[in-house]
């Protein structure tokens, strides 16, 4: 069974830094492009970046300079390192398995999502 399971959320204060961590299920993750999302309360899920299997990187404009997404295909893991964190940031986050459709992507599979609070 596919699987993406998420750590290392939390809560932290403002200016900290969290590394969020999603193992995935080999196959999934030799022929899918890896993404973190987020959600906050009352808001929409956003994609917050994005890495191919090639190792390009596409970041959500609000984290640019601050976060850093990466993947270690030997042990089929993705990291997002999140540095200068903002109150802005909390948020339930995601991992996601995407292929890119035209324009957009399409996600084929979730994590559970884990909880980053920052305190001000």
């Amino acid at each position: 069974q596919v699987q993406l399971v998420e750590s290392g959320g939390g809560l932290v204060q403002a200016g900290g830094s969290l590394r969020l961590s999603c193992a995935a299920s080999g196959s999934i993750f030799r022929s899918n492009a890896m993404a973190w999302y987020r959600q906050a309360p009352g808001k929409q899920r956003e994609l917050v970046a994005v890495i191919n299997s090639g190792g390009s990187t596409n970041y959500a404009e609000p984290v640019k300079g601050r976060f850093t997404i990466s993947r270690d295909n030997a042990e089929n893991t993705v990291y997002l390192q999140m540095n200068s964190l903002k109150p802005e940031d909390t948020a339930v986050y995601y991992c996601a398995a995407q292929i890119g459709i035209g324009s957009g992507w399409l996600v084929s599979k979730w994590g559970q999502g884990t909880q980053v609070t920052v305190s001000s």
